[in-house]
């Protein structure tokens, strides 16, 4: 057997050598901002039909809490916390409790092995599933809160904040739901995990924090949503503190960088299974 060097070999054996080395060769990954986006389309088509029922059992939820404190509590900052963690109460339903049943049943059926198949980061995913469900929350969350603010008697003037409360707040009580759906052994135990999220959520931001125990305030100081009740109650004095709202929305904003970067490693670990 002789042995030819390339440069002698006819044009058609060299172009033969370079589309069968080429036909070797992976594509490019996605860039990971038209893969966030593609996603997050995908997903909120997706889950429009199947999530808005839902979304209307969350703020009927929140809306029958704030009917149901309105003979307990006669205002003052117990009816600021109350109104502020209802509306936050209907972001941890969507984000926290349906987040972590979907990616538990996603990890359950074999899901996860169509989105390993894409050529998308795994941060897209988990990022655009994030924003799509927590984007369900915004019409709830406005609802809620211009309810009980006429019903509690409380000022409209600085709703805008929920701008940034919503996302913020959604961003770190996604992650959170992501990563328990992701690292749960059984869809089961995902929908379990969510659920007592949702309900860690609705005892600790609804009920006033004056009225609670020592423990029970270290335990809710731990809960991402807590900050986001704390921005959206801050509002409602005739002259807020906004140093004190831009640092609990910048305590949302780091937890959700952590929660959702501990989800992108669930992910990654469950892709891998």
């Amino acid at each position: 057997m002789s042995v030819v060097p390339a440069e002698v070999l006819p044009g058609s054996a060299r172009a033969a050598q370079a589309s069968a080395s080429g036909a070797a060769e992976l594509g490019p990954r996605a860039r990971m901002w038209p893969s966030l986006v593609a996603v997050y389309r995908a997903q909120l088509s997706r889950a429009r039909v199947a999530r808005i029922p839902l979304l209307f059992v969350a703020t009927f939820q929140s809306i029958g809490i704030l009917i149901m404190m309105r003979g307990v509590v006669d205002g003052g900052s117990e009816a600021e916390a109350v109104v502020a963690g209802s509306s936050v109460l209907v972001v941890a339903f969507v984000a926290l409790n349906l987040l972590a049943q979907y990616f538990g049943q996603l990890r359950a059926n074999g899901g996860l092995d169509h989105y390993a198949t894409l050529p998308v980061p795994p941060a897209a995913v988990v990022l655009g599933a994030a924003g799509a469900y927590a984007s369900f929350t915004v019409p709830g969350t406005v609802v809620t809160a211009v309810f009980g603010c006429v019903l509690f008697g409380l000022p409209l003037t600085h709703l805008w904040v929920l701008a940034a409360v919503i996302p913020l707040a959604g961003a770190a009580l996604s992650g959170l739901g992501a990563a328990l759906g992701l690292l749960a052994p059984r869809p089961e135990l995902a929908t379990l995990l969510g659920q007592l999220g949702m309900s860690a959520a609705l005892l600790l931001g609804v009920l006033p924090a004056d009225r609670m125990p020592e423990v029970v305030r270290l335990a809710r100081d731990l809960l991402p949503s807590t900050y986001g009740v704390e921005a959206f109650a801050r509002t409602f004095g005739a002259h807020p503190d906004w140093a004190f709202v831009v640092g609990d929305l910048a305590v949302c904003a780091g937890v959700g960088v952590a929660s959702l970067a501990v989800a992108t490693w669930a992910y990654r670990r469950a892709a891998v299974r």
